[in-house]
């Protein structure tokens, strides 16, 4: 039986306008939570007006996904960086896609 602790390596907030912001928080786990192959647990979200517009998260269960609005599909989680790369990609591509809302 593994003795190791969770481990947390990110918990930040990162302002991107006076009305949006994301939050990341990734913890290393003694081991997987049900539905994930890997030791991380994570919830990224980007929220703009107060409404959480991209989430990514995977919760006990329910394994590795994103929800875009309310649209939620599975997510091919490889490593924290390409997680961390992905989330931001998808934050420039939802402000790019509703510049005018």
């Amino acid at each position: 039986m593994c003795n190791m602790k969770a481990m947390q390596l990110v918990s930040t907030r990162i302002p991107y306008t006076a009305s949006s912001f994301a939050e990341l928080v990734l913890w290393r786990l003694p081991r997987p939570v049900g539905g994930s192959s890997h030791d991380f647990k994570y919830r990224l979200a980007y929220v703009v007006r107060g409404e959480c517009v991209l989430r990514y998260d995977n919760e006990a269960g329910k394994g590795d996904h994103r929800h875009l609005g309310r649209i939620e599909s599975p997510y091919a989680f490889t490593t924290p960086e390409k997680l961390i790369a992905d989330f931001q990609r998808d934050i420039q591509r939802w402000n790019d896609e509703n510049r005018d809302a």
